[in-house]
């Protein structure tokens, strides 16, 4: 990937932009998740990190918390579609921010996962969004929303969905900004944990808020996702170790 806001997040270092353009990753062969900490000494948390990412929520593992409510001032912001031949890749531009225990970040772009990253109770969706923030010094949180097959196409997929690049390494300018406050679900509850990036280098210290409520896409919708990738791009879930999932 060519790109220094990777797949699993953004705001990193420009040694770690080096380091992704030196190692090619995949999800899948030599390459794949299983090898990823052996690809580069930069990927080494991949292998022995103990805060990686994504997990799965356990109902019976979970530790009830009085969790403060998100803040999302999110506005129409979205202005290009990248395909980095791991995801589909939305660019947010400056003034959209989350709150967090008085905390804010910014949000600077959006990508998908099929089937989802984060299991509930070792269930798969077949589709997850992360929306990626980050704050003035570089620290990361990651709002990540679960979608289910339904009826309805997705609004908020609808808006930028046909412009999707098909080939990897090409990247779009959108007809009309993407307000990704239109794929969120109606309740903002959700899970929070300390994780990981998703894909090399894995760096931990991430803010994970997982939203408790699914929004639903149309078979088609997924398809359509999953056939421009060409394969799956979930890595599997991590043992969550010492950590404990809050709700």
């Amino acid at each position: 990937m060519k790109q220094w806001l990777i797949t699993g997040a953004l705001l990193l270092s420009s040694a770690v932009a080096n380091a992704e353009q030196a190692a090619h990753w995949t999800y899948e062969g030599a390459e794949g998740p299983e090898h990823w900490g052996e690809l580069a000494d930069a990927y080494k948390e991949c292998a022995i990190g103990k805060n990686q990412s994504p997990v799965n929520l356990d109902s019976k593992a979970e530790v009830e918390a009085e969790l403060s409510p998100l803040t999302l001032a999110y506005q129409a912001g979205g202005n290009e579609v990248l395909n980095n031949g791991h995801t589909i890749q939305v660019k947010y531009e400056p003034g959209s921010t989350l709150t967090l225990d008085g905390h804010d970040y910014e949000l600077k772009q959006f990508h998908f996962h099929s089937p989802s990253e984060n299991q509930f109770d070792g269930k798969n969706y077949p589709m997850e969004a992360h929306l990626v923030h980050a704050d003035k010094d570089g620290n990361l949180a990651v709002v990540a929303v679960m979608f289910e097959e339904g009826a309805e196409a997705n609004a908020g997929l609808k808006q930028f969905w046909p412009q999707m690049p098909k080939e990897a390494d090409n990247t779009v300018a959108l007809t009309d900004k993407v307000d990704v406050s239109a794929l969120l679900p109606a309740d903002h509850d959700y899970y929070r944990f300390n994780g990981s990036l998703t894909t090399p280098p894995c760096t931990e210290g991430v803010t994970w808020l997982v939203m408790k409520q699914p929004v639903v896409a149309t078979a088609d919708q997924v398809k359509i996702f999953a056939d421009i990738m060409g394969h799956p791009n979930n890595r599997p879930v991590q043992p969550l170790d010492a950590r404990v999932v809050m709700k």
